[in-house]
């Protein structure tokens, strides 16, 4: 718990002498520079305001979103939007007087007074939230998986302590400049259109993520260390969240070692924390009591769980009229796959007709102990789990286990044995694995220097050694994915009859073969984010090279 504290000490100190500190820095001086006999106490005021406003409107932005069932980057639009809005309205005083308008009542008092200090830097809270991009944004995901313990709360609290010591310097620094601020006051409407430029142009780099020449100005050794520091800072929260459901969860590994047969394994957890359904009004365990029930949890951009839908399809679509309810536990990996309309549209593109629950907060992952994409649960008429299978294959074993419960009360009238589809090519063995792009997860990268969080033009040097890959040209690695930039490249050797990447953003991805000359393609990316084909043209151990235009997004390769 120390090494978390003193990682959210350290990165907020370096997010505040980042130039996104600059919108809020004409708050802090304009009131450390007031009169009066309690001004050596103000700047205190304005800060701890600020701060105090950030580090609730964080933690409980976080549980709000979720609650809500909202985009998880809606803090940093929220904020980016309160930039733009003030900033015009410092420029156009008409915009400024209708923002001030729903205050009047309010009678906001002098800025010399200590309270009113306070709240003024409490007002400016959410303006300073999109100076916290990557921190905000793991903060965040924690709160949405219902997992805001102390931990949690002093990681942000160490932050806002982080933030508030070089905020404290310039405001204490703000007195001492006192005597010039009272001599350019004569040139208020100037100073107030500069406040309101600075704000725009602020809003406009953040939005448009491309704040690289505002980080040049920042020395070298700060870029360094905030490098290291996000990436401990990974490490700190992926173990304060942990790998399970924590208390309460009942683990199930015990009957996964042998899915073959049927097991005693305990009752089944209800479904729970559901934010929506498809296919189906809402539905619960104990009202299906009598039924059997296969609670198959997945995400639509994950190849493996792409890989066993022809399977419950039609074990749905066959054993249902018997008593089988096949119920889709859709439990997002990326943060596209919270948005409902997206979940939606890969469905119906997958043939998904089965109910799904849309499990944006983790809340039935977390019941089951859940670690693995895809896994199934089959649970027999009385609400006992009897079968638990990680992964994919072993589909006939799994075939004769939901006739086998189905056939305890309903013993005749089956229908046949499910078969695979005909097309169905399974997987190759010792394939290359999984590979993600993004630093959260990032996979086996032959690149000797990983630039994270901002635009870093890499080079390779020769063919990469197998199952790993190259990057050359623009790239911006974020916490998820790899965002392309001029002339951006990839190359990874690989070995499997099939390979996929999951994709976003707009643009193109040019395919080729380094032993295959003749073999290319094109793939045009456009939509919410989704897995796309690379090559399906049987076994090989090649190297794929791709081209990409600016703005596409890269996820994660899969093979097959």
């Amino acid at each position: 718990m120390t090494t978390l504290v003193l990682v959210g000490l350290v990165s907020g100190v370096i997010t505040a002498v980042s130039p996104c500190v600059l919108p809020v820095l004409p708050v802090v001086l304009t009131t450390s520079a007031a009169g009066g006999a309690a001004s050596r106490r103000r700047p205190w005021f304005v800060v701890g305001g600020l701060v105090t406003s950030f580090g609730v409107f964080t933690l409980v932005g976080g549980a709000l979103l979720t609650l809500l069932h909202l985009p998880q980057d809606l803090l940093r639009w929220l904020g980016i939007t309160v930039l733009a809005v003030v900033g015009l309205g410092m420029l156009w005083p008409p915009l400024g007087h209708l923002i001030e308008r729903p205050f009047a009542r309010l009678r906001v008092p002098r800025l010399d007074r200590d309270g009113n200090a306070f709240w003024l830097g409490a007002a400016f809270g959410l303006v300073f939230v999109p100076c916290a991009g990557p921190v905000l944004a793991a903060i965040t995901v924690l709160a949405a998986t219902a997992r805001i313990g102390w931990g949690l709360v002093l990681l942000t609290a160490a932050f806002c302590v982080g933030i508030a010591i070089p905020l404290l310097v310039l405001a204490t620094g703000g007195r001492a400049l006192a005597g010039r601020v009272r001599a350019v006051r004569r040139r208020t409407p100037a100073v107030r259109a500069v406040g309101g430029v600075v704000m725009l142009a602020t809003a406009l780099v953040i939005a448009t993520n491309v704040a690289e020449p505002l980080q040049r100005a920042v020395p070298g050794f700060l870029s360094s260390l905030s490098d290291r520091i996000e990436s401990g800072s990974r490490q700190q929260l992926a173990a304060l969240g942990g790998g399970g459901g924590g208390a309460g969860a009942q683990s199930f590994d015990q009957c996964a070692n042998d899915p073959t047969t049927l097991h005693d394994c305990g009752p089944a957890p209800e479904l729970t924390g559901i934010t929506s359904w498809l296919n189906s009004g809402p539905l619960t365990l104990a009202g299906l009591r009598g039924k059997v029930v296969l609670v198959d949890f997945w995400t639509y951009s994950c190849i493996n769980c792409q890989r066993t839908l022809p399977y419950t399809e039609q074990w749905a679509a066959q054993y249902g009229k018997d008593g089988l309810v096949v119920i889709g536990v859709h439990t997002p990996e990326f943060a596209f796959e919270h948005v409902e309309a997206n979940v939606r549209d890969n469905a119906a593109r997958l043939g998904v007709t089965y109910p799904i629950a849309l499990d944006d907060a983790y809340a039935t992952w977390n019941a089951y102990d859940q670690q693995f994409w895809p896994a199934h649960y089959l649970v027999d008429r009385t609400g006992e789990v009897r079968q638990v299978h990680y992964g994919e294959g072993d589909y006939a074993q799994t075939d004769a286990l939901i006739r086998q419960l189905l056939g305890t009360s309903a013993p005749t009238g089956l229908p046949t044995e499910v078969s695979p589809p005909p097309d169905w090519a399974g997987t190759t063995a010792n394939q290359s694995p999984e590979t993600y792009l993004g630093s959260d997860r990032m996979g086996s990268i032959a690149n000797a220097d990983v630039t994270v969080g901002r635009p870093a033009v890499f080079h390779s040097s020769g063919t990469p050694a197998r199952d790993s890959y190259a990057l050359d040209g623009t790239w911006t690695i974020q916490g998820e994915h790899a965002d392309a930039g001029a002339g951006a490249a990839l190359a990874y050797h690989f070995y499997a009859s099939r390979v996929f990447l999951v994709l976003g953003g707009t643009g193109t991805v040019d395919v080729s073969l380094a032993g295959d000359p003749a073999f290319h393609r094109t793939v045009t990316v456009g939509g919410a984010p989704t897995l796309y084909t690379l090559y399906d043209q049987g076994v090989r151990d090649d190297v794929l090279r791709l081209s990409f235009s600016p703005g596409v997004e890269a996820y994660a390769f899969t093979f097959g």
